[in-house]
């Protein structure tokens, strides 16, 4: 039975051990960029590359700020990106709960399109979207990423997932009681969706906060770029500048890295519920 305790405690330490060192190869790279980040220009440029700075220089970051204008670009990427996932989540929520518990004609038969069109790669749908936002005029401005990116097939799906799990005994009491569609869907039905819509809160500003390619196709005007668009522009002039370069990067990833700090107990609650549920 001792024997059995210490293989036991034996196969615990090496998961753990495997674990933290899988832990730290991830986050090598992170670390090293941050590190790097603080150094003085051209340091990193040296061989070997030096892990830490020899002295911690924020010149990089008040250059980037100051000479790159890379607030406004900040600013820019936080309007799209929060307004794409307001509007996602409302736009995601009605047409998943829809989906999961309203009945309505060719309801199977149209979740199963919007299935098949996951298959097609974002690609192939530019070049008519963009045609579309010319026609309505709204290249070079906000509105052609925002308006977009409001729905997607992954959303509905996972929202759709998890609202079949709802009783429908307690919407049909809420019927029974005279409350119209709108109100169960606010007043019962939201609450009810808050792991899953965490989880949702999460994808959809990551995937709106790093886009590249879209932006880049229907914002002309340097004034209107977002943080990634901003910082491939500033990479083609500042090429051999890799501090600088480290600087921008770390700058576009503390945003998503807090919300996902933030929300990380809600996250894996949803994506785990919003997988098995139905």
């Amino acid at each position: 039975m001792n024997r059995d305790v210490g293989t036991g405690r034996l196969s615990v330490f090496a998961v753990n051990g495997a674990l933290a060192a899988l832990a730290l190869v991830a986050l090598a790279p992170l670390a090293w960029m941050l590190s790097v980040s603080f150094m003085p220009q051209g340091e990193a440029s040296g061989f070997p590359p030096p892990l830490l700075p020899s002295a911690l220089s924020t010149g990089n970051y008040e250059a980037l700020f100051a000479r790159a204008g890379m607030g406004r670009y900040f600013v820019n990427s936080l309007v799209v990106s929060g307004a794409i996932t307001l509007g996602a989540l409302l736009v995601n929520t009605l047409a998943g709960y829809a989906f999961a518990k309203l009945r309505f004609r060719g309801r199977e038969r149209i979740f199963r399109w919007l299935l098949a069109a996951l298959v097609i790669p974002a690609q192939v749908a530019m070049l008519p979207l963009f045609l579309m936002m010319k026609g309505l005029g709204l290249v070079n401005s906000f509105g052609a990423v925002i308006i977009p990116a409001l729905a997607t097939v992954f959303g509905i799906f996972l929202v759709r997932q998890y609202a079949r799990s709802i009783p429908d005994e307690l919407l049909e009491a809420a019927r029974i009681d005279g409350a119209g569609e709108l109100r169960i869907f606010f007043r019962i039905v939201l609450p009810m969706l808050k792991p899953v819509l965490v989880t949702l809160t999460i994808f959809t500003f990551m995937a709106a906060w790093n886009d590249f390619m879209w932006p880049l196709i229907v914002l002309t005007d340097q004034d209107n770029y977002t943080l990634p668009v901003a910082i491939a522009a500033l990479s083609r002039e500042h090429v051999q500048d890799v501090e600088l370069m480290m600087a921008g990067a770390v700058v576009t990833v503390i945003p998503v890295l807090l919300l996902f700090l933030l929300l990380q107990r809600y996250y894996i609650q949803g994506l785990l519920l919003g997988s098995v549920k139905g």
